[in-house]
């Protein structure tokens, strides 16, 4: 068993009976789907909550139940991966470009547990990762100026060949920050900008982490 299928699963041991679930999108949080389908069949009730369509196809491939925010605007348990997770359990998050529906859905949730391998954990957001910002298409020459202004180093995502479009119909624009220095500050400014419709600083929203590690799991609420 890899060190992403450990983690995912280990969140599954999280969901009990009558939940509803928020459903992150990535490739660890693919093994928490696929162990829920599992606990399925075997009587588990639950209902998903989907925070792309590619979590939505594998969610029903695998037998969970969907419903929506408008039915169920309160979620019990989100689970989710992250491409950063900082000592004070701030993420960097949208490296699969579902930021604007992952936070959307982790704002609505009571907890929220973050799935990940070791490699995940950084000292200072932006250490590793690009920082994802979702733009409104009309905005993109705006905004990327802006960003070049704060020395932010963007860089507008593509993916074979063409502009990546989110499920929303947004693009993409990573940014090179480097190590992030004040991450609260940073999230507000930008979504202060015209065209920007979210980024990928997800402050205060995660409750906890189960992290895979060579020696084992560890389930952290800070380090």
């Amino acid at each position: 068993m890899n060190l992403k299928q450990m983690a995912g699963e280990k969140a599954a041991e999280y969901v009990k009976d009558g939940m509803v679930v928020g459903l992150g999108t990535g490739s660890t949080v693919y093994y928490t789907i696929v162990k829920l389908g599992e606990m399925v069949k075997d009587g588990l009730e639950i209902m998903g909550i989907p925070t792309s369509l590619e979590t939505e196809r594998i969610a029903k491939e695998v037998g969970i139940t969907l419903t929506t925010l408008e039915e169920h605007p309160v979620i019990d348990l989100t689970i989710d991966g992250a491409d950063e997770i900082d000592p004070n359990m701030n993420l960097i998050k949208g490296g699969g470009g579902a930021l604007l529906r992952e936070k959307i859905v982790a704002f609505a949730s009571k907890r929220e547990i973050i799935v990940a391998d070791e490699r995940k954990l950084v000292n200072s957001l932006g250490e590793r990762f690009y920082l994802p910002v979702e733009v409104i298409p009309f905005s993109e020459a705006v905004v990327t100026r802006r960003l070049k202004e704060m020395g932010l180093n963007p860089e507008t995502r593509v993916k074979e060949g063409n502009r990546f479009i989110t499920d929303n119909g947004n693009i993409i624009i990573d940014c090179h920050t480097g190590p992030i220095e004040n991450p609260v500050e940073l999230e507000k400014e930008l979504n202060m900008m015209p065209g920007v419709v979210e980024n990928g600083l997800f402050i205060g929203l995660a409750d906890m982490a189960i992290v895979a590690t060579q020696n084992g799991i560890k389930e952290i609420k800070g380090f």
